[in-house]
């Protein structure tokens, strides 16, 4: 307890010293040497520490702005380090928002969930090279996204301070002035001098190795999950199919490393409410692919063959899907995995020439069968909503001529006056064009409408939702019935799949976000069930 310039003071270093014949105390060993004493401890210590200081960093910068919550969104709101033209200033030493105290706190509530009874290692290796096990391992792994986020560029932000903090702890990791990239496996066309080809052979070829390696050591009796929330957002020009390069080139090494795609879990992993999310058609889940060992006697097939098993085997694989109630905005995803059950069970699939189905025309026979399962849903929709998706595909929310809508209502054996009074069109000086949700009677009561259609309820349904919430839907939804609210979720899907196609954003989110509240509304449903039940008995 003496102070320096007491009597009772002596420097730190006297109590170290060492008398005669006494054995001279070794160094402790450091956490990044596998210690487990006094100076690993204190590194551990120092290491959740220069955590903590990332995040102030991410917190300090002037690339952080405010969140519609009130509290500062950090600089990588998104995977990228955009231009802000005004910034939130945090003070570190408040009580406030982006605080010191906070950027602890956050650390702190991570290590109150590890357990302490299941620790964890983790080695930075070439996913290219020979690992230094021989297996066999359970594999779990989620690979670059193509050419879509640059994790080394991004990463140079955090390791300046990292290096600082914590690099004398860990000089091996920290060896390099900034994160290194020749190796990073991301078609990044800027670093193979903008050619596009060049670093799409990179891509190739080194995802290919690296689904080599994990082959070699991938237990026989067990399965690999693939991790992929990137979505299919590519158009071929000739035919208008949806084509993903990332996806292409992640399946086709895939497959070509000797993995058979057994199934899919398409897992709610992403915020709803993260920047990225806001006002877009972002993916909600991550897309978790489930492989084995493809067997080594596995057939070949035609892509006739191909065709008759999809159409045979997808649909009901697309009935799971749409029962656990997948976001729209994740349907052409997940319907990947069954999909490529069946192709990647084949060792070789043929085109009437002899030349082999290449994973990119697989994926656009996929999403042809995909919007032909959607498609099918119409037969058992009333003829006035079958007559609304047709317009709708045609014209979307625009006004068109009334010769064309009088075509088509005849067609879809209705007329267009009987759906005006139906309270689905307008129908004005020649004019012709669907109702907007906005523009539906406030006081429709649909025990009362002598002529309802499953197009009306959806967007009954989508206006509750928006504008009263979850419970109001759930109300609606307990009046009209399982049938026909069950009609409305998969009109909602087919819709969406429409505004896709279209780019109709704004549209698409309306339909995604009825299936995504779908389990809370029904739940909501059910209460509402319930309390009528006790009321009617009481």
């Amino acid at each position: 307890s003496a102070v320096p310039g007491s009597a009772g003071f002596q420097p730190a270093s006297h109590s170290h010293e060492r008398h005669a014949g006494e054995t001279p105390a070794l160094p402790e060993t450091p956490l990044s040497e596998g210690g487990t004493g006094a100076q690993a401890y204190a590194d551990a210590v120092a290491t959740y520490l220069a955590f903590a200081v990332d995040r102030g960093a991410d917190y300090w910068s002037t690339i952080a702005t405010w969140s519609p919550g009130g509290f500062i969104r950090g600089t990588f709101a998104r995977q990228a380090v955009p231009m802000t033209w005004d910034f939130a200033e945090g003070n570190p030493f408040s009580s406030s928002t982006g605080n010191w105290s906070r950027c602890v706190g956050w650390i702190v509530r991570v290590l109150e969930r590890v357990s302490a009874h299941s620790p964890g290692h983790a080695t930075q290796l070439d996913a290219t090279a020979v690992f230094p096990f021989e297996g066999p391992c359970v594999v779990s792994t989620d690979p670059p996204y193509y050419d879509n986020i640059g994790y080394a560029d991004l990463s140079d932000f955090f390791y300046v301070w990292l290096r600082r903090s914590a690099g004398g702890l860990y000089p091996q990791l920290f060896s390099t002035l900034l994160v290194p990239k020749a190796q990073e496996l991301v078609a990044t066309p800027h670093r193979f001098d903008r050619s596009t080809e060049a670093a799409r052979e990179f891509f190739e070829e080194g995802i290919g190795e690296a689904f080599d390696r994990l082959r070699q050591v991938q237990a026989d009796d067990e399965v690999m999950t693939v991790y992929y929330a990137f979505k299919q957002s590519e158009r071929d020009q000739e035919n208008a199919e949806a084509a993903s390069a990332g996806w292409e080139t992640m399946l086709t090494s895939l497959i070509g490393s000797g993995f058979l795609i057994t199934g899919t879990w398409p897992l709610r992993t992403e915020r709803g409410a993260r920047p990225v999310a806001t006002g877009t058609n972002a993916l909600a889940s991550s897309i978790v692919l489930v492989c084995r060992p493809r067997p080594e006697d596995a057939p070949m097939a035609t892509r006739r063959e191909l065709l008759a098993a999809l159409r045979e085997e997808l649909p009901e694989a697309l009935d799971q899907l749409t029962q656990g109630s997948i976001a729209p905005v994740d349907m052409a995803q997940a319907a990947i995995g069954p999909g490529m059950a069946i192709f990647s069970r084949y060792s070789k699939v043929l085109e009437a020439d002899g030349s082999p189905v290449t994973v990119r025309a697989a994926l656009q026979i996929i999403n042809q069968e995909l919007d032909a399962y959607l498609a099918r849903q119409e037969a058992d929709l009333d003829r006035d909503t079958r007559f609304c998706i047709d317009w709708f595909t045609q014209y979307g929310m625009e006004a068109a001529e009334f010769g064309q809508a009088d075509v088509l209502a005849r067609a879809k054996n209705t007329s267009v006056q009987g759906m005006v009074s139906a309270g689905v069109l307008e129908a004005r000086r020649g004019k012709v064009r669907l109702l907007g949700r906005d523009e539906l009677a406030e006081d429709w009561d649909p025990a009362a409408d002598h002529r309802m259609t499953v197009w009306e309820c959806t967007h009954h349904l989508i206006r509750e939702l928006e504008q009263e919430g979850e419970e109001a839907a759930g109300g609606l939804v307990a009046r009209l019935g399982s049938g026909i609210s069950e009609s409305a979720r998969s009109l909602a899907y087919r819709l969406y799949s429409i505004c896709d196609r279209k780019a109709w954003s704004d549209l698409a989110r309306d339909y995604n976000n009825l299936v995504v509240a779908w389990p809370v509304i029904q739940e909501k449903a059910a209460s509402v069930g319930v309390g009528e039940q006790a009321r009617l008995i009481e």
